[in-house]
């Protein structure tokens, strides 16, 4: 059959194979939808004629230049989808693609083509592309309709020998591809005779149906693998299918198929190599080959990223230049069990309890008002107070009454119910206190306990009057002698705080209340969902948060307090915690008042002054209970003396408030080793685990017959530094011996999670953040949506991903694990968390260390800080303590060396800095302690001024940037790059330009502002510029443009003939606003004159209002002012010559006088508006 003209394609079909191009490539439409369409537009220029030899529809292939090739591979190398470049590439393979269109004659590959592809030994040829578009199914297809070509298509025609030899060799040259062998002259040859044959009759019509197809298929293929081609005689041979993209797709099972009934071949068996029926995608995601390859295809192509992310243009090279430390592939991993949630014995009901702690105060001060509620101490250990039931519950109605009805007016009272008020009293004043915080309940007003402040540069100050601000504290509480000794400005009055609101002192002494009158009773309610108080928390970084907590809330915490401690009425506890938050306020102020308990204060100074005073006044009075810390226990050691009266028999419960530090295990085992013989019993000692968000999170029980033992183990710190828990043996230095705080509280459940990431539950040897569920805990941190979401609202979930529960948990901040028999245990906190080169360790397990050498010889009192700063991406340890005043500088460093050692040896982490300061300079907390977040803070600014410092950075700090490389590709943050430096705009932004005012005249818009309202008073001198509208929205004054300009030209007649102004002089204009100023504005420009607007004095407030106007004269060199008559004779009055002396002021000039105007109205206006018409 004669070839056939070519059927040439119109412009519009060949945009529309572009646009079908570029849609696949961004992977808008799938592969398939692509054939479907792209056959759509081509078969109307293929008609299909009967008998037609399939042959005779293949076209030739278009001449690739070499040149061409590589600039084409050099293009798409570098991986990136820029704009700029895709449209060069479409157009040059969409050009490809149509040109086979022009001739139609069958043409076989000759042996030298064959040859010039198999000699290519660079394993360039076999590099996979750049882009998952060229998935194997797509090849593999390709190849397909690729050999039936070779083989004459789908009909019956007799294939010869020598086609069959042509696929055998077709076959070894994939195989020998594929292991990337040369070729050989056996290749060759074979591949020669495989040409022999090189057209063949017959056949049915189908393959020629499906010739564009083909077509399009091979240069789509040739495209995707972008291999550099020689130079070929375009009339009589065509390229042959380039196979090497086999290598990328498929390395392990690769099929060389024919067509269905392609003769007597195709029973032939296709070879397979490696396991065949799983292949592997572009992804290296095993599929199996029985996937059709266009869905396929269709994965691979949603995979694809349509654009790179946009911070890939802006990546930080400085942190991959940094050495990352590898995982020791050694280190412990958890190997138990998911841990179960653990539940707390059930909340008994008591049917005697009060409904709310209101009416518990009620009914305790109307029933027995003589019974003693609290007895404070002077610094002597004498008591000073003692209030009764009554007592405070009369104070506390008439701290409530005065709340509501003394502050503000009837109308506008200044607190209301649900507002908050801050409570400012000295930790020596807790009968204050009570009576302030239950007068607030009373009235239903939220109390916000806070620190005294000492000064205004009191650490975390700052913090503490954020919080004040966003609670909307208008009001503080205080006691008489805190008031008087707060600090006092000039004049008396209390300065207002650095970043505090301005708040109103109220003192709550009996003496400056008001008696509430007999038919005055406050509503007491039943614990209802309102916010109680709002205990302050400070976060790691030094913020500091509200926590919110509900009145059902701390009855609940109360009710479960009372049933763990088996409290009664009329018992005693000696408390010496701080009563205004934590453990002291819930056992102290809370509990006792709700059990009609007698509470014994121990002030803070007292302790200072003689540790043993606790000890004394449990035996004094016979405590039943009492509430320390490790540190009181310890101090209590250092100054115990062997004293025969000491008897601590009557206690039955000694709650030691920081259990949660795992070393205040040492100073109960000390405390018991000493006073067992004074007759205190092991089982007393009850350490408990609390944070402000969850309150009490769990405390050991006295021990009773058939009750669980205390329990404690001995944990390795390499294993805790990993996160796991590893059993280990006392003997070695590197443990941690942890004591249990006993059960989670009646009523809550409690569970263990992952601190970072989703809330999963850990496994049984796994430290994990302690998370509890229960009615008793916060309920959010005041005013913050988003924090509040992250830590009161969790809701954990299993390894399933199932939901522990179906009520939120609140985490604790604390880390540790649930041990046998339901027993807590914490390590520490999630404040004092490090994470250095990938292992945490605990910021008190490292004071520890510090203070175990030889503290008393050198560290001041045992202050020790520890925290840790990030240098290099990583975080590193930071040591400050105080030595002692008689310390020398060789001791300090010996000290320092065996620090080092210690914390090397036990911890395994290096320590970055080690700096001791002179004793008592350490920024405090109210009690005495480390402000750890300032200290911090002081050390980063560099204003902490040690008398000694060691630097460690060799030891610590391992990841030192590595020597900067050439990079082997050219990213997409180069390219941008490159563009700047050439001076290609990447984008670009212009405004509008400017419009003519007039066609006929260009030079208008090249005038002054003067020069413009000249030309406007004579073309438009009735247009109306400026309107003035009074305070009743009623039109005062207009101005058109002629008036403008006549009463501007008066101003600068007063500048030239009384001023005597030259060219460049600054007028100071001192007008309130109005039209006046804007003549004055433009009478100035007129003389050539600088005009400085400066806003008039208030007449109400001129002492404080005239300099400021006066400073601004003075700093803008003005030589004249001029203002209107009322304010010229405002500046001349007596009080504003007090204020600024009347010689200073430059010439002043009124204007009002001269310039026909009535200026003296414009004072009243309250409302001044302009309107440009």
């Amino acid at each position: 059959m004669a070839d056939r003209d070519p059927v040439p394609l119109t412009a519009e079909v060949r945009a529309r194979l572009a646009e079908l191009e570029l849609e696949l490539s961004e992977g808008d439409i799938t592969q398939k939808g692509y054939e479907k369409k792209r056959s759509k537009l081509i078969g109307a220029f293929f008609p299909q004629a009967p008998g037609m030899d399939p042959s005779m529809g293949q076209e030739r292939r278009p001449p690739v230049t070499p040149s061409s090739s590589s600039r084409y591979h050099r293009r798409r190398s570098s991986g990136s989808r820029d704009e700029r470049y895709r449209s060069d590439v479409h157009t040059e393979a969409v050009q490809a693609a149509l040109a086979k269109h022009k001739e139609r004659k069958m043409a076989v590959p000759m042996p030298s083509k064959r040859r010039s592809l198999v000699v290519q030994t660079s394993m360039d040829a076999y590099t996979p592309p750049d882009t998952s578009s060229g998935s194997e199914g797509e090849v593999q297809g390709d190849e397909e309709e690729g050999v039936e070509e070779e083989d004459g298509g789908g009909g019956g025609g007799g294939g010869t020998s020598s086609s069959r030899e042509g696929n055998i060799s077709m076959e070894r040259w994939i195989n020998r591809a594929i292991h990337g062998t040369s070729s050989t002259t056996t290749t060759s040859s074979t591949a020669s005779s495989s040409s022999s044959s090189s057209t063949r009759s017959g056949g049915s019509g189908a393959a020629g149906g499906r010739l564009a197809d083909v077509l399009s298929q091979h240069a789509h293929h040739r495209r995707q693998h972008h291999r550099p081609h020689h130079h070929r005689k375009t009339e009589n041979h065509s390229a042959p299918p380039d196979v090497t993209g086999y290598t990328s797709s498929a390395p392990e099972g690769i099929q060389v198929e024919r067509a269905p009934g392609a003769g007597p071949a195709a029973p032939r068996p296709t070879p397979k190599y490696g396991n065949a029926e799983l292949m592997e995608t572009g992804d290296g995601v095993p599929v199996s080959s029985r996937v059709s390859a266009k869905i396929q295809q269709l994965v691979n192509t949603l995979k694809r990223p349509k654009r790179p992310p946009l911070r890939e243009f802006f990546v930080d090279d400085f942190e991959e230049l940094l050495e990352v430390q590898q995982p020791d592939p050694n280190q412990p991993k958890a190997e138990g069990a998911q841990m179960a949630a653990s539940r707390g014995e059930q909340l008994g009901v008591v049917t005697n309890w009060p409904p709310s702690l209101e009416a518990a105060l009620q009914r305790w001060g109307t029933i027995s008002p003589k019974a003693p509620c609290l007895t404070t101490m002077d610094t002597n250990g004498k008591p000073l107070h003692v209030l009764t039931y009554g007592k405070l519950w009369s104070r506390s109605v008439k701290v409530a009454f005065n709340l509501l009805h003394k502050l503000g007016t009837k109308q506008e009272p200044l607190v209301r119910p649900g507002d908050r008020v801050a409570l400012v009293f000295p930790n020596n004043d807790p009968a204050a206190f009570m009576a302030s915080f239950y007068g607030c309940l009373l009235a239903e007003v939220v109390p916000v306990p806070i620190e005294v402040p000492l000064s205004r540069k009191d650490a975390g100050s700052q913090q503490i009057g954020f919080l004040l601000g966003s609670c909307g504290v208008t009001v503080a509480l205080t006691s008489d002698a805190c008031h008087k000794g707060l600090p006092k400005g000039p004049t008396g009055e209390i300065p207002q705080f650095k970043g505090w609101p301005k708040l109103l002192w109220f003192v709550t002494e009996s003496k400056h209340l008001s008696k509430p009158p007999r038919d005055w009773f406050p509503h007491i309610k039943d614990a209802n969902q309102d916010t109680a108080y709002i205990e302050y928390k400070t976060c790691k970084d030094g913020s500091v948060l509200g926590v919110t907590v509900m009145r059902v809330a701390m009855l609940t915490h109360c009710q479960a307090l009372t049933q763990c401690c088996s409290y009664t009425e009329a018992e005693t506890i000696v408390n010496v915690l701080d009563f205004k938050k934590d453990v002291g306020l819930w056992h102290a102020v809370l509990t006792s008042v709700m059990n009609m308990m007698h509470v014994l204060s121990i002030p803070y100074a007292l302790m200072k002054v003689n540790p043993l005073s606790w000890i004394q006044k449990v035996c004094q009075h016979k405590a039943k209970v009492a509430c320390v810390k490790s540190r009181d226990m310890h101090w209590s050691l250092v100054a115990h003396r062997e004293q025969r009266d000491v008897s601590l028999s009557s206690l039955r419960m000694l709650v030691v408030a920081d259990g949660s530090n795992p070393w205040s295990i040492s100073s109960c085992d000390a405390f018991l080793n000493v006073f067992q013989t004074k007759g205190l019993k092991p089982e007393v000692i009850c350490p408990c685990a609390s944070s402000p968000e969850a309150l009490t999170v769990a405390l050991r029980r006295p021990v009773e017959e058939g009750t669980t033992p205390p329990g404690r183990g001995v944990l390795s710190m390499q294993g805790l530094s990993h996160g796991v828990i590893r059993v280990d043996s006392e003997e070695k230095l590197s443990v941690l011996t942890l004591q249990d705080v006993g059960a989670v509280m009646p009523g809550g459940l409690m569970c263990v999670v992952k601190p970072d990431g989703v809330p999963q539950l850990c496994r049984t040897d796994e430290i994990g953040e302690l998370c509890v569920c229960t009615v008793a805990t916060g309920t959010s941190y005041y005013g913050l949506a988003g924090m509040t979401k992250t830590t009161f609202e969790v809701f954990p979930v299993t390894s399933g991903g199932a939901p522990v529960g179906e009520f939120p948990f609140t985490r604790t901040g604390l880390l540790g694990f649930i041990g046998p028999a339901g027993l807590i245990f914490v390590a520490g906190k999630m404040d004092g968390l490090m994470v250095v080169g990938g292992r945490q360790h605990n910021a008190d397990d490292i004071v520890a260390t510090a203070l175990a050498v030889e503290p008393m010889k050198f560290v001041y009192r045992g202050r020790i800080a520890v925290f840790s700063v990030t240098v290099l991406h990583d975080e590193r340890i930071v040591v400050v303590a105080e030595q002692r005043p008689d310390a020398t500088e060789e001791d300090s460093f010996q000290w320092m060396s065996r620090v080092l050692q210690a914390i090397d040896g036990i911890h395994q982490v290096g320590v970055y800095c080690l700096a001791l300061v002179p004793s008592n300079t350490l920024p405090k907390t109210p009690l005495g302690g480390i402000h750890l977040s300032e200290t911090k803070q002081l050390f980063l600014e560099g204003a902490l001024h040690p008398c000694n410092v060691l630097m460690c950075p060799h030891t610590c700090v391992t990841n030192l940037p590595k020597p900067r490389q050439k990079q082997p590709e050219i990213g997409p943050a180069s390219v941008m790059v490159g563009n700047l430096v050439s001076g290609k705009r990447i984008a670009q932004a212009s405004g509008r330009d400017l419009g003519q005012i007039e066609d006929n005249d260009q030079a208008r818009k090249f005038l002054f502002l003067s020069e413009v309202l000249q030309w406007r008073a004579q073309t438009t001198p009735d247009h109306v510029l400026y309107t003035l509208l009074n305070s009743r929205g009623t039109i005062a004054s207009s101005l058109t443009c002629v008036q403008l300009h006549k009463r501007a030209e008066k101003i600068a007649g007063l500048l030239a003939e009384r001023g005597h102004l030259q060219d460049g002089d600054h007028v100071a204009l001192v007008y309130p606003p109005g039209i006046d100023l804007i003549v004055a504005f433009y009478g100035c420009l007129y003389a050539g004159c600088v005009p400085i607007t400066v806003r008039p004095p208030h007449p109400q407030n001129i002492a404080t209002t005239l300099p400021t106007v006066k400073m601004i004269v003075e700093v803008s060199r003005s030589v004249c002012v001029m203002t209107t008559q009322l304010i010229f004779k405002l500046l001349r009055s007596k009080e504003a010559s007090a204020a600024v002396d009347v010689r200073s002021w430059p010439p002043v000039l009124d204007t009002g006088t001269h310039t026909h105007t009535h200026t003296h109205n414009l004072l009243n206006e309250h409302h001044v508006v302009f309107k440009k018409t």
